[in-house]
């Protein structure tokens, strides 16, 4: 239940991100809410339906936005491993680590992604800004805050609702053999 109802709220920041947050001025920064719900499941999810989610928001991105087959598939499973090792069986778990990884993180995905890009095809780049890149990494750290405690409350609300579910289930037959 909690993979399908994650699955569905990437195909809702997808549209959100590709379509609404899209009209704004050009000036403003979108954040990548997608990286966001990806840092999150890094976070929270077992290996095999965090790899499923990861996977499927990557392959949806690519298809929506993606001018290179596979970026954003490999920039989501990069972020999901490396977040996935770095914060296993230690102390990172706590939210106050959380946010500065997720900027860490998508700082180096967005540095290796361009000049891996600009080694195979230069022309279609954009110009280099540090500035650019940091007002980037600044607003995703932002969106990461309000995402999280979004994310968490919906993910508490799944875990709480199985385990009610599972105590107001009916047992039938005999107790007493």
């Amino acid at each position: 239940m909690r993979t399908v109802a994650f699955f569905l709220l990437s195909v809702g920041l997808l549209v959100l991100q590709t379509t609404v947050l899209q009209a704004g001025p050009s000036w403003f920064s979108v954040p990548d809410l997608v990286l966001v719900l990806v840092a999150f499941i890094a976070y929270r999810f077992p290996w095999l339906s965090g790899l499923f989610l990861c996977f499927a928001a990557g392959w949806m991105m690519d298809v929506l936005a993606g001018s290179f087959p596979g970026l954003f598939l490999f920039q989501y499973l990069f972020v999901f491993l490396v977040l996935l090792l770095v914060t296993q069986r230690s102390p990172i778990r706590e939210s106050a680590y959380q946010v500065p990884l997720v900027g860490i993180v998508y700082f180096t995905v967005q540095c290796v992604s361009y000049f891996a890009m600009s080694a195979i095809d230069a022309e279609f780049l954009l110009p280099w800004s540090w500035g650019r890149l940091i007002r980037d990494t600044v607003v995703v750290m932002v969106a990461t805050i309000p995402c999280f405690i979004l994310f968490n409350s919906l993910y508490e609300y799944l875990m709480q609702r199985r385990t009610v579910a599972r105590v107001l289930q009916r047992k039938s037959g005999n107790r007493f053999r």
